[in-house]
């Protein structure tokens, strides 16, 4: 019996296990519950300070960001907007700002008076004369055109030829000329040559081609000139020079250089005065409108430009020219109502010792709001898409961006004006220090986030 009931329980098993895999073959699979994407965060203010916030992180960056709805009266985005910042050549919508305040519609070009037949003259710090870049020779015309002899005196100068903290080994570089009272050809060296190899290239100023060396060598620096450090001689490394090319080298300024290149660019003699008292009862010649100044310095960064031009305001406070003097000045009399006191010490912003918080900026770029309509305002700034330092960036019809970058080494930042497609005018100060990657990087982030700001705000 025991054996019966074992052998059926063996018999039953087959049956279970067929009995199963019938039930699984005809049962019906769960359904898959797909999941919706979520749906992207609105576009609006969180959404703007969370790129930047992503941005940050992704580079490893010290980012200020700051944007401002005038319409609204309030900041919209903020981030570190209280922390200050190098701000580069940013320093140079200060040094703007000063000239709006302070000079008036045409650059006084230098000043004089007139004892007999002498014609005594000086510089008012004007960085325009027979500049090569511009087309400017109302006042080598007067001193062309005047039948009394010519004698320079050099004006009273304390600032230095160098701002604190610039580069000193940048002295070979177009981009950091000296400081002086009386610019020429925007003191610098022009070498350039067409053609190819084959032709000669052009020194201009001529006067500085009797100081120029050839060196068959390799220069260490790769570069095609080189100035000594404290002197005028010239070196010419051809092994580096491309087959065309137009070089920039700054050269050492002095009394005795302006009047050698005043004499040789007027074709008069011009007698160089020992130091004394400026004469009393001068009289200004105007040169350039200031807005064709303004609109240069800004838009393509012209170093030389800021720097003479906070000389220039200075020249309305006193006749001895000083850059400090004049920073002070604004400092005290037009900007003690920043949200945070700007650190300013020189016009270009060359100098790493300037410093500024995004709110700041923010609050300098309504006051030059205050100055000037928008129609005569942003023109004069580097614009999206247009000659200037914005040339690459933002392209767009009509254009979108109006501003000002800076950049040094581990800085690049941009502040200015950004239209809508929606028909708003922001302000906008983006400011990126101490980061490794490079700045084209650091730009590309900025442009990325910006132009959404244009299109979807």
């Amino acid at each position: 019996m025991q054996t019966t009931l074992k052998g059926r329980r063996w018999l039953l098993l087959p049956c279970l296990f067929l009995f199963f895999l019938v039930g699984c073959s005809t049962a019906k699979p769960a359904p898959v519950v797909s999941t919706p994407a979520p749906a992207p965060p609105p576009y609006g203010p969180e959404e703007i300070k969370r790129q930047v916030l992503a941005s940050e992180l992704s580079t490893n960056r010290f980012v200020g960001f700051a944007l401002y709805d005038p319409a609204l009266g309030k900041m919209v985005v903020e981030h570190n907007v209280d922390k200050y910042f190098v701000p580069a050549s940013n320093t140079k919508l200060f040094t703007f700002y000063a000239c709006l305040k302070m000079l008036g519609d045409s650059i006084p070009a230098l000043k004089y008076v007139v004892r007999g037949d002498s014609l005594i003259f000086w510089g008012t710090g004007d960085p325009t004369f027979t500049h090569m870049d511009l087309k400017n020779s109302l006042a080598y015309d007067f001193l062309k055109n005047r039948k009394e002899k010519l004698y320079y005196l050099e004006a009273p100068f304390t600032s230095t030829p160098f701002a604190n903290n610039w580069g000193w080994d940048d002295y070979n570089y177009y981009y950091q000329p000296e400081r002086n009272v009386f610019p020429i050809h925007g003191n610098v060296v022009k070498f350039a040559r067409k053609g190819g190899v084959a032709q000669k290239y052009t020194t201009t100023p001529a006067i500085f081609k009797p100081t120029v060396k050839t060196d068959t060598a390799r220069y260490p620096h790769r570069d095609t000139f080189v100035r000594a450090w404290r002197t005028n001689d010239l070196t010419y490394f051809p092994k580096h020079a491309s087959a065309d090319f137009s070089v920039e080298v700054p050269f050492i300024p002095s009394p005795e250089m302006t009047v050698r290149l005043l004499a040789d660019t007027l074709k008069k003699k011009v007698t160089l005065l020992k130091p004394r008292a400026l004469p009393q009862g001068s009289q200004t010649f105007y040169g350039l409108p200031s807005d064709s100044v303004y609109k240069r310095m800004l838009q393509v960064s012209d170093n030389l430009f800021a720097e003479q031009l906070m000389a220039l305001c200075s020249g309305t406070l006193s006749d001895t020219l000083s850059v400090e003097r004049a920073i002070k000045h604004v400092v005290k009399n037009y900007l003690s109502d920043l949200p945070d006191a700007p650190v300013w010490v020189d016009g270009s912003g060359l100098s790493s010792m300037n410093m500024f918080t995004p709110r700041s900026i923010i609050a300098l770029l309504q006051k030059l709001q205050q100055e000037r309509p928008e129609a005569q305002l942003l023109p004069l700034m580097a614009t999206g898409g247009r000659p200037g330092t914005f040339r690459s960036i933002y392209k767009a019809e009509p254009p979108f961006v109006f501003g000002k970058s800076g950049t040094l080494a581990h800085v690049h930042n941009q502040s200015g004006y950004i239209k809508t497609k929606s028909g708003k005018l922001l302000l906008f100060s983006f400011m990126n220090n101490n980061y490794k990657v490079s700045s084209g990087d650091i730009r590309n982030e900025m442009v990325r986030i910006m132009t959404e700001v244009h299109e979807k705000y």
